[in-house]
């Protein structure tokens, strides 16, 4: 379900659990779901949406799936409500029913999941006909400013990093190839919206050095660089970043959030 690199809970956290939380409310705000349902989420990670889904949408119940067992694990000792249970899973072949849950939803994660439509049908497969099935995901090509400062920067300065660059990798997560994906999936009413949360960072160690931690794209490639590179990269970023009088650096976070409902009459699509 998830890259590699995610495995450290907590270093997750303080590389981009803080902007999760708060995407995790404005896309809660933007689904504006009746107290009462039945929740999946799928890549639950470390608990962030699923803990929204507890204290904004009332729910009956939220089962938290994950493939990576740290996550898991942290997830279940940081969220305690009753409501929640956290399991290890798969998102292109999800341990529920058809009709299971009245929602389904996933955040930060579809791009990372080896075949996303596969993934997509087994949403609508284990939720109600009528049920909501949604997701968001970071603008790397340009709106995630953390990340679009770093690769802009790393490219700058090394060309071949252009690979792992996550705005070219992660084509899907765009309104387009979204939209596609839900419609593709038999889902009905289909809309894409833009999440933007401001990201504030003290100062320039702030935002650097969540980097260091290793997990995800941007940090494993730091990782692989040598000390004189990563400082040369440290130094380009302490001169691009648009830091205020007081030393912070306020940024801009979006995410792209799709969401459709399964038809209360359907024939869902088979698994690819």
């Amino acid at each position: 379900m998830t890259s590699p690199v995610w495995r450290n809970g907590s270093a997750y956290e303080a590389y981009v659990g803080r902007w999760s939380r708060l995407v995790a409310v404005e896309f809660l705000r933007w689904l504006d779901p009746p107290a009462g349902l039945r929740w999946l989420d799928v890549g639950s990670g470390t608990g962030v949406l699923t803990s929204a889904v507890l204290g904004r949408a009332g729910p009956r119940r939220v089962i938290g799936l994950d493939a990576s067992e740290g996550f898991v694990q942290q997830a279940r000792s940081g969220v305690t409500d009753p409501r929640a249970e956290f399991a290890v899973g798969d998102a292109e072949v999800l341990p529920l029913p058809a009709g299971a849950v009245d929602a389904v939803v996933s955040g930060l994660v579809l791009n990372f999941v080896p075949h996303p439509a596969r993934a997509v049908s087994e949403f609508a497969r284990v939720v109600t006909p009528g049920g909501v099935v949604a997701a968001y995901v970071w603008d790397y090509a340009g709106g995630m400013a953390m990340m679009r400062q770093f690769w802009d920067a790393a490219c700058t300065l090394d060309p071949a990093a252009a690979a792992r660059d996550d705005g070219r990798r992660f084509a899907l997560c765009q309104p387009v190839p979204l939209r596609t994906l839900w419609t593709e999936a038999g889902l009905t009413d289909v809309s894409v919206q833009a999440l933007d949360v401001s990201t504030v960072f003290a100062d320039f160690a702030d935002y650097w050095t969540p980097f260091l931690g290793g997990q995800g794209s941007a940090p494993a490639y730091l990782a692989s660089l040598t000390e004189s590179q990563r400082t040369a990269l440290r130094d380009l970023l302490a001169t691009r970043l648009p830091a205020r009088p007081d030393g912070s650096i306020q940024l801009t976070a979006r995410a792209w959030a799709v969401r459709g409902a399964s038809p209360t009459s359907l024939t869902l699509p088979s698994r690819r």
